[in-house]
């Protein structure tokens, strides 16, 4: 199928032959007529699967159809996509900018951290699509420079995000000022109870859409993971860097001092690198975005709040600094390589106590990690069994640990094969998994091919 065959405006296409656009992916071949049928539509797809084009192809050429009815004047607010984060937001300014390119709509982007002055300004002058955080759309319509009257389409974009965030609270109060009548539009990575329960409240009569879900990764991209003491991350890390091929690399700290921490040990070591995180100032987190999609940085060293919506060609590799505790995010996170069918690479570091954090991942995504042992900082036999004593001590106490979801139990640990020299030092429902994919020390890696956004 090709973006011709979903009856597309020649404004559109040729936009998107601009691009190099040729073929919807999944999302957008079953999303686009829908929404060009003004249903309201329920979608859930992970990161990279091409969700902004989804909605965003059809949204312009719904408003482009209705310019030449339209008289001369300010323009009214029309589409409103409310997103959760401020990166997530200027790539979907992005994207609508390229996409309606030919169209004459104008579509303008609002979001917190930065002064008003130039986003109200473009309000004044008026918009056809705003897209917005939560935080700065309610200050500025308090301050009565946002009029949703006359809205005709709503997408709530991220919506497991928005939870996750703490935003429910701020959507509803949204949700109270639209127009009853409107088309909306409803995408989340995850369908919790909580999220069905939402989108309850915003769809009438939904057409459904559901692709690739959250607990399956890209068969393009090549995952590994190393095990390694937590003081000993820093130096695997830089030892890895020494790799030409890992041009262009996302790592993933769960805090923000941790992510600048291993920004600056980074660049110390003399590797280009910087963090980005919700205490930056706004300015410094697109600049640092900007240079990593302009390949003046190497590194780009990331919380999981903050990569929301970084969407960067070309990206070599993931790098999990150190795992999530809840296995969905880990499918996320390494869904910023291998993106649109191309291929990618995800590394992962973990230590002796994460890995209750591994074991809950593979059984998420039905596989083992392939383990690399030939690097220069392995665990040993020792350092294992602390950690499973530890681990039991805590689960005896009734406390949650450095327990993921799924507990303690190896994934998959039935089909793990049997034990080699290289792992009968690891304990049984550890890091057993993936033993029998075993690689062998930065060849793991070496051969594979980039990704492309």
């Amino acid at each position: 199928m090709t973006f011709e065959n979903l009856n597309l405006i020649e404004p559109i296409l040729k936009a998107l032959k601009t691009e190099g656009y040729s073929n919807p992916t999944p999302i957008q071949a079953k999303s686009i007529p829908l929404i060009l049928q003004e249903r309201d539509l329920l979608g859930c797809a992970q990161t990279g699967t091409g969700k902004t084009a989804a909605f965003s192809i059809p949204i312009l050429q719904l408003l482009h159809g209705q310019q030449s009815t339209e008289g001369r004047g300010k323009r009214p607010i029309k589409s409103l996509i409310l997103t959760p984060t401020r990166e997530l937001a200027l790539q979907i300014g992005e994207s609508m900018e390229s996409y309606g390119k030919h169209t004459g709509l104008k579509s303008t982007v609002i979001f917190g951290g930065v002064p008003q002055r130039k986003q109200t300004d473009a309000l004044r002058a008026g918009v056809d699509i705003l897209i917005a955080t939560p935080g700065r759309l309610l200050d500025l319509m308090s301050q009565k420079y946002v009029d949703l009257q006359h809205l005709q389409i709503f997408v709530l974009d991220e919506a497991d995000r928005m939870l996750d965030m703490g935003f429910v609270n701020d959507v509803k109060k949204v949700l109270k000022v639209l127009p009853e009548k409107k088309q909306s539009l409803f995408f989340s990575a995850t369908m919790a109870p909580e999220i069905m329960k939402l989108a309850d409240t915003i769809l009438v009569d939904p057409a459904k859409v559901e692709v690739t879900p959250v607990s399956s990764t890209a068969n393009t991209i090549k995952q590994a993971v190393y095990y390694v003491k937590g003081p000993d991350k820093r130096k695997l890390l830089l030892h890895l860097l020494n790799n030409e091929e890992m041009e262009s690399v996302l790592v993933f700290t769960r805090t923000k001092r941790g992510a600048d921490r291993v920004a600056r040990d980074i660049a110390k070591a003399g590797v280009t690198a910087e963090a980005i995180h919700g205490d930056k100032a706004q300015n410094a987190r697109v600049r640092a975005l900007n240079n990593f999609k302009a390949r003046k940085t190497r590194v780009l060293v990331a919380t999981d709040i903050a990569a929301r919506g970084i969407d960067v060609d070309d990206l070599s590799h993931v790098v999990n600094y150190e795992l999530p505790n809840e296995p969905e995010t880990y499918v996320h996170r390494i869904g910023r390589t291998g993106r649109a069918g191309a291929s990618g690479i995800a590394l992962s570091f973990c230590t002796a106590d994460e890995t209750p954090y591994l074991a809950s991942i593979q059984k998420l995504i039905s596989k083992n990690v392939p383990v690399v042992d030939n690097h220069p900082y392995p665990l040993t036999a020792k350092d294992f069994a602390e950690a499973a004593s530890t681990i039991k001590e805590q689960k005896q106490k009734g406390g949650r640990g450095g327990r993921g979801r799924g507990g303690n139990r190896s994934a998959g640990s039935g089909n793990s094969g049997r034990s080699t020299s290289a792992n009968s030092n690891r304990p049984a429902g550890g890091p057993r998994n993936g033993g029998g994919n075993r690689s062998n020390g930065n060849r793991s890696h070496s051969n594979a091919s980039k990704a492309n956004a």
